[in-house]
Parts: structure tokens; C-alpha cells; sequence
């Protein structure tokens, strides 16, 4: 596959997923029984982790140091726990 595509790629699916992933939470705070929630969380961590793995090929595939830098710690906000 052509790698231009390929990024193209991971950027629309990062978009939706974002986008995914902000509706997700709002319509689901209605939620009341157990089950409902148990799908939203396999759910989420589903999209959680195709968001995870298309960022690291966006960030592998970064030319300039600063970009790499940005989209790190954008990643990082993400997914890295501070508690």
C-alpha cells in the first residue's frame, strides 16, 4: 500500500474515532443498568485502541523532531494514566 495513503488513512480514522469516542460519552451518561455499560466500555476500548495504534504510525512516520515531539505528548494525554 502506498504510505501517503496509509497515513491518510489513519488520519481519517483518527478523526472519527475522536469524534466516535466525544458522542459515545455524551449520549451514554443516560445510562443506568450494568450490561449498557459493560458494551460502552468494551466499546470504548475498542476505538481507544485503533486511536492508539494510528497515532504511532503517524508518529513513527514524522519527518521533523518537533512534530514528533507534539504529537508524543498529544498521545501521551491521552493514554498515559496520571493517578
Amino acid at each position: 500500500m502506498d504510505h501517503e495513503m496509509e497515513l491518510k488513512g489513519c488520519f481519517r480514522r483518527i478523526k472519527n474515532c475522536a469524534i466516535e469516542l466525544f458522542s459515545t460519552m455524551e449520549e451514554d451518561m443516560e445510562i443506568d443498568d450494568e450490561d449498557s455499560w459493560d458494551l460502552v466500555g468494551r466499546d470504548i476500548r475498542l476505538k481507544a485502541t485503533f486511536l492508539y495504534i494510528d497515532l504511532s504510525r503517524v508518529i513513527a512516520c514524522c519527518e521533523g523532531e518537533e512534530h514528533k515531539k507534539a504529537l508524543t505528548a498529544l498521545a501521551n494525554r491521552f493514554f498515559v494514566s496520571h493517578g
